[in-house]
């Protein structure tokens, strides 16, 4: 690649204008902001502007889709000068099919879909799980339902999907399972409570029995009442006791306290990872670690989000409009108080790395090509066909060396923290020196279309930067590009070049 062009971006990365970024003072919008907005009084804290449009058009997508926006659909919202298109484009967004197969791929690491070891799915049940995760998600399902469907399923593994959820576990003994649940449901870690209130959430599960079948690979998972012992007790994690008897499965029970409106898990957990996943940081932070000693950032904030969800009947796309829509979520990510209080009470929008499934499919987008997935574990081995993307990867066993180098997790635990958007070293330099990259700019099919259906160099630079950063380039910007391409270097080269430059900017790399 040119010199000049590993220098361009260096050279002006530190002298973006904030007009990229920020668009004007921030107010409350409705009950979310005003709590928000009265602990930075409070504190003392002063929030970043709000950010520009075409940072909350690249943002939305990518926080409610998983990919970039087409540069026409960018050009369209930048175009659009009503005051509600930013709503309207959220409502657009969360209607889309892209939805389900992002936050389908989110609940796919939370619940462990992987054929292989050591959760030992197998395909055809990982395959069926994912299906019905991601079709609840298409009708949004209401979130109560969802987890009682999982908590109760009985059945095949392969024709009942839910019935993995108990599968899927690396510990099929009573506490092995209250932990999988405490962990999915209630965002709390078991393993750290006392041994009693984590055994007596376990007998909840104590009947919960596997079979095989004369089809291979498949398993029933059934309601086992030769495990129940006479006079046998469980109990809640609010401390209730509750005596079991052969007449009702006790997962049943467990799912009724679980998913009632008042009960102080379930809501609260959701409405925290929900908060999490769209902010960077939980209200209690880490989200699948609530417990007494760990209290939220803003109780009110917490609370406020769960009355919401449990008077929209548990329409988690409620909670995402509340939040999309706010100017808290809207909140340029250049700080204008740097000190921890800030991040911690969401004051500016935090910097992430796009997710390792993400980051791949852009790239793919962006030249107009593809990546080859595969399981290399013959149960059997797995081939998934040319043009599948990694967010629709339906296994956690499918996989890719650069889904493995950029943090994939390995959906062995569901925890949040399997999952690791660091940079590293070593994912710089594939981007910048690996012919992997090479030979998607120089084999890329949409570059090439690009650079033969633009007038003039300008056009290129312009439809090349919607494309990869969501934006027009700045003056500034065009006229380095412009005056360093007066050096003779051919046109196709030229916009290859280009084009790596810019998807090695932390502009591209950062949800910002």
């Amino acid at each position: 690649m040119r010199v000049w062009l590993v220098c361009l971006p260096l050279a002006l990365m530190a002298q973006w204008p904030a007009e990229i970024f920020e668009q004007g003072e921030p107010t409350p919008q409705g009950e979310l902001d005003r709590l928000v907005f009265a602990q930075w009084q409070r504190l003392g804290i002063r929030p970043a502007r709000l950010c520009s449009d075409a940072v909350f058009v690249r943002r939305a997508y990518l926080d409610v889709l998983g990919k970039l926006p087409e540069p026409d659909e960018v050009e369209r919202f930048l175009g659009d000068s009503s005051p509600d298109r930013r709503r309207r484009l959220i409502d657009r967004l969360l209607e889309r099919e892209e939805f389900a197969d992002y936050w389908a791929m989110k609940w796919s690491d939370l619940l462990r879909v992987k054929a292989e070891f050591p959760i030992n799915l197998w395909p055809q049940a990982a395959q069926a799980y994912y299906r019905w995760i991601r079709a609840s998600l298409r009708e949004n399902k209401p979130y109560d339902q969802f987890a009682r469907e999982l908590l109760t399923a009985s059945g095949s593994n392969f024709r009942d999907p839910p019935v993995n959820f108990y599968r899927a576990v690396q510990n099929r003994e009573p506490r092995g399972i209250a932990q999988a649940v405490a962990l999915t449901f209630m965002g709390a870690r078991a393993d750290k409570w006392p041994a009693e209130q984590w055994d007596g959430l376990a007998a909840f599960f104590c009947c919960v029995g596997f079979k095989p079948t004369r089809e291979w690979k498949e398993e029933i998972v059934y309601f086992d009442r030769t495990k129940l012992r006479a006079g046998q007790t469980a109990r809640l994690p609010d401390g209730t006791q509750v005596r079991l008897t052969g007449e009702q499965d006790p997962r049943a029970l467990f799912a009724a306290w679980l998913v009632a409106p008042g009960n102080p898990w379930f809501a609260r957990n959701i409405s925290n990872r929900v908060w999490s996943w769209l902010l960077g940081r939980g209200i209690i932070h880490e989200p699948d670690d609530i417990r007494p000693d760990n209290p939220p950032s803003h109780p009110e904030l917490l609370a406020y989000l769960e009355r919401e969800l449990v008077a929209a009947r548990y329409n988690l796309k409620h909670l995402f409009r509340l939040i999309l829509n706010s100017h808290t979520y809207q909140l340029s990510a250049l700080p204008r108080d740097h000190r921890p209080q800030a991040a911690e009470h969401f004051a500016f929008y935090p910097l992430r790395r796009l997710e390792a499934e993400v980051l791949a499919d852009a790239l793919c987008a962006i030249t107009g090509t593809s990546e080859r997935y595969v399981s290399p574990i013959p149960e059997p081995f797995t081939v998934m066909p040319e043009g599948q993307t990694a967010v629709t990867l339906p296994d956690g066993s499918i996989t890719s060396p650069f889904l493995e180098l950029f943090g994939r997790p390995p959906r062995d635990t569901g925890l949040e923290s399997e999952r690791s958007n660091r940079v590293t070293a070593a994912q710089r330099l594939h981007l910048l020196n690996s012919s992997h990259i090479h030979q998607k700019l120089q084999n890329s099919p949409r570059l090439r279309m690009l650079l033969r259906n633009s007038k003039g160099l300008q056009q290129v630079v312009n439809n090349l930067y919607l494309l990869i950063l969501s934006r027009y380039p700045t003056q500034q910007e065009l006229q380095a590009i412009i005056s360093h391409s007066r050096s003779g270097v051919p046109a196709r080269e030229a916009i290859q070049d280009l084009a790596w430059v810019l998807i090695n900017t932390s502009e591209f790399l950062y949800r910002h």
